[in-house]
């Protein structure tokens, strides 16, 4: 723990020391100039959606009068950890599951215009286990509204939940090759991630503010926290935590999963954006017949980047992510566990440094804990842990990067432990801007 709060503490002194360059960017563009800018981007869009190729193109494809975006990005990886139990210290979805060569996210997306109503996002995921099987996926596909007034915005379909920084985030935008220890807790293994509807109100203030209010079934292993029934013992009996569980059907509102987040960015300087958000995620569990959880957290995300950086180069960013979870364990009479409430709570702080263009170091703490339990299996299965990792990324061009990254991990009541992972990307395609 004294580690952790080391890495901590420096990175703290450290984000600030690096923003302190000369800040020359040139003002702000006045409402006018931003109009005309506009006006002349619309009109290149609609000659570009005009135009007739001139050869078929590999990146693109043709519904009526509007284009689709189509690629391919995959996310391979080679390395060694010191345990055989690779899949238990990387307990990811995404992370490496082996030592040798692992190959876990190869996604193909799609997005594009439906008509002047709807855009349409589609994410088809396959990977490779530890036995070189292959798993497919359908990761996303949801369709978002682009005409909505008063600044509101609909989504549904099957998506990521917004909550805090990294959850839906996909693999290939991660600034680390694997999944934050707590998003694991809290999570699962391949994040919160469910078929629902999700509306958001951009605030009329001064700085960006937006809220998200997200519904979905909150049921399977992708709403850990929530109606999972966990799996089946020797006896066949599923239990989760310790305590056997029944696959709570969706009979009403209140079996819902709900999902606010507020979040909001300043512009501290002409070089530095800080965003902050709040997130919480509120639903049943199938431990028994009126029992619930909630996970809540808070994020900050900070970049500072100069007004002459070259192809995004010199940046820094730092990005930190607390979360808490109340899990109310029901009475299991069979076992002779009582009802309780399992409490866990972690974080992760992360730095990263793109100090030349095309080079990037980085810098990642994390811990995560929870309270025994009168259950020694769901004691178990919530151990504290720590890790450290620092790592350095090369992107050849925007559309490859090879990154290299190393390990340390605290496990309560077992041997420390290290991994050393070597990641290559490459994408083939067109592939949608994310979100900032």
């Amino acid at each position: 723990m004294k580690r952790l709060f080391l890495l901590l503490a420096i990175t703290a002194i450290l984000a600030p020391l690096i923003s302190f360059a000369t800040d020359d960017r040139p003002p702000t563009n006045t409402v006018e100039e931003l109009q005309q800018l506009r006006v002349r981007i619309d009109d290149l869009e609609r000659k570009v959606a005009e135009a007739k190729p001139a050869a078929p193109a590999a990146t693109m494809g043709r519904a009526g009068s509007s284009y689709m975006n189509l690629s391919f990005d995959v996310l391979a990886n080679a390395g060694w950890a010191s345990t055989p139990d690779v899949e238990g210290l990387q307990p990811g979805g995404h992370d490496p599951s082996q030592s040798g060569f692992s190959l876990r996210n190869a996604e193909l997306a799609l997005d594009g215009a439906v008509d002047p109503y709807f855009k349409g996002f589609a994410n088809i995921v396959l990977m490779t286990d530890a036995d070189e099987g292959t798993g497919i996926e359908l990761e996303e596909a949801y369709a978002l509204s682009s005409s909505l007034p008063a600044g509101l915005q609909a989504k549904v379909g099957r998506f990521f939940a917004e909550f805090g920084r990294q959850n839906n985030q996909h693999p290939h935008t991660w600034a680390f090759v694997d999944q934050p220890l707590v998003l694991n807790r809290m999570f699962g293994e391949d994040g919160l991630r469910q078929n629902g509807a999700r509306l958001s109100w951009l605030v009329p203030t001064e700085h960006y503010t937006e809220f998200t209010f997200g519904v979905f079934n909150g049921q399977g292993s992708d709403a850990y926290s929530f109606r999972y029934t966990g799996e089946a013992g020797a006896d066949g009996v599923d239990r989760l935590y310790g305590r056997a569980t029944t696959d709570r059907n969706l009979s009403s509102v209140g079996d819902l999963l709900f999902v606010p987040r507020l979040a909001t960015s300043f512009e501290l300087t002409d070089s530095q954006t800080l965003l902050l958000g709040a997130s919480a995620a509120l639903g049943p569990n199938d431990t028994g017949d009126d029992t619930h959880t909630l996970v809540y957290g808070v994020d900050a995300f900070w970049k500072w980047k100069p007004a002459n950086a070259e192809g995004g180069w010199p940046f820094v960013t730092w990005q930190t992510e607390v979360l808490g979870r109340n899990f109310e364990a029901g009475a299991d009479t069979t076992v002779g566990l009582p009802a309780e409430t399992l409490h866990d709570w972690g974080a992760y702080s992360q730095l990263q440094w793109g100090f030349i263009r095309r080079w990037a170091v980085g810098l990642r703490g994390e811990y995560v804990t929870g309270n025994k339990s009168v259950s020694e299996e769901a004691t178990a299965e919530r151990p504290t842990e720590e890790r450290v990792s620092p790592n350095i990324t090369w992107y050849p061009t925007e559309f490859s990067k090879l990154r290299l990254q190393y390990n340390h991990a605290w496990r309560e009541d077992a041997a420390d432990e290290d991994a050393v992972w070597l990641q290559f990307e490459f994408m083939l395609g067109a592939h949608a801007a994310h979100k900032f």
